[in-house]
């Protein structure tokens, strides 16, 4: 297959991170042309697919475009899928595996589409070799998506096999932890600067800080993954896939980063935080402690403080959570003067908690919860932060 022919790539994202996304790839040299709740697209090549996949780090998939025709029913749907050239695309001696969308009248199972869509590609491959590759659902390997609504059907390669919001790094969870993309978009959306500190209390499993870290040291998340589907398209070449690869390794720096805080009292939170940051390769540019929120050090001028407390959809009870929440406010009101607060929750009841007045409220989904990140404008005073002693020594 070439990878020089250029397509349409659709990016695949969270429900409320596009501006995120949007800001990446603008960053990254690609304009927008077309967006959706669900994914925006660029114009592109396989070899962008390529970089896309190693660089971004709010997505969720980079999606190829291969075909779009109209099928109004299963047996139109099977006689142009059969009619593609899938020996251009996938080796005899491959494997492949298919996902699909449809809102077609009569089909409640994307798995009807699935199978059609096997089928008709085998069927393709016995006529034109004699044999076929073999198929399944192992999404490890070559994998294509099946976009069919309103009787147009659009065909993709899945260029990222597995999804790209993991980012290779997370050994350990802690209480229902973000997802590393989620984080990301959390992250982009307050601006912060990948200057200024990071302040990160009740950390967790350390998701948010390693994430910040990661920013601020240019390290991109195909550092640390291995595979994806675009490496078992037929005629791949491993050589541009190396030269991107390279590209990102030099740009890694560890000089003249921000000054990260994670903190959290709880001696587990604390384990899995630095077990993840070491696999991410940034234990060394975090300063972890065990300790109260309220104990949390303030270092630098200025920067962040944003915090992701429990919001009783799946942990505690929200009368026991209540003060916890008017703990926050005191927290940003008393203690990080002169910077901007941010607090991510689920629960708008808990958040009247706070008792400041936001600045902001941007919404996002956190698995299947309704979440907003509220931001606090929090003005400088006469009192001046002073650097607390830690309660708990570090765990």
């Amino acid at each position: 297959m070439n990878f020089d022919t250029s397509q349409k790539i659709l990016i695949t994202h969270a429900l409320h991170t596009e501006n995120a996304l949007r800001g990446e790839l603008q960053q990254l040299g690609y304009k927008v042309i077309g967006r959706d709740r669900l994914n925006v697209s660029v114009n592109g090549t396989l070899k962008d697919a390529i970089r896309l996949n190693l660089k971004l780090r709010t997505a969720h998939r980079v999606l190829y475009h291969l075909n779009t025709f109209k099928a109004f029913d299963l047996g139109r749907l099977y006689k142009k899928i059969k009619g593609y050239d899938w020996t251009d695309i996938i080796p005899l001696n491959g494997y492949f595996s298919i996902n699909s969308y449809s809102n077609q009248k009569g089909i409640r199972d994307n798995r009807i589409v699935n199978l059609k869509v096997k089928d008709a590609i085998a069927d393709h491959f016995m006529e034109a070799k004699g044999e076929r590759p073999d198929s399944g659902k192992d999404s490890s390997q070559l994998s294509l998506f099946v976009y069919w609504v309103d009787n147009t059907c659009s065909v993709y390669i899945d260029t990222s096999g597995e999804s790209i919001a993991k980012h290779g790094y997370r050994l350990e969870g802690w209480k229902a932890p973000l997802s590393e993309a989620l984080a990301a978009s959390i992250i982009v959306n307050t601006g912060w600067d990948s200057k200024s500190p990071f302040i990160n209390p009740m950390c967790g499993s350390g998701t948010l800080a390693i994430e910040a870290a990661l920013m601020a040291s240019k390290r991109y998340p195909g550092l640390s993954r291995s595979n994806y589907s675009f490496m078992h398209i037929n005629g791949y070449d491993s050589a541009y896939y190396k030269e991107v690869k390279k590209e990102i390794e030099d740009q890694v720096t560890d000089q003249d980063l921000p000054q990260i805080i994670a903190t959290d009292i709880h001696a587990g939170a604390l384990r899995a935080a630095k077990a993840n940051a070491k696999w991410a390769g940034v234990l060394d540019l975090i300063q972890f402690s065990r300790c109260k929120f309220q104990d949390t050090l303030m270092v630098g001028e200025g920067g962040i403080v944003i915090m992701n407390p429990e919001y009783g959809e799946r942990m505690g009870q929200v009368d026991q959570l209540k003060p916890i929440y008017g703990h926050i406010g005191d927290f940003f009101k008393n203690d990080c003067k002169g910077r901007t607060g941010y607090v991510f929750t689920g629960n708008p009841e808990l958040a009247k908690s706070v008792g400041l007045r936001t600045k902001r409220k941007l919404p996002f989904l956190n698995a299947m919860i309704e979440c907003r990140l509220l931001e606090y404008e929090l003005y400088e005073g006469t009192k001046k932060l002073s650097r607390k002693p830690d309660r708990y020594s570090p765990s």
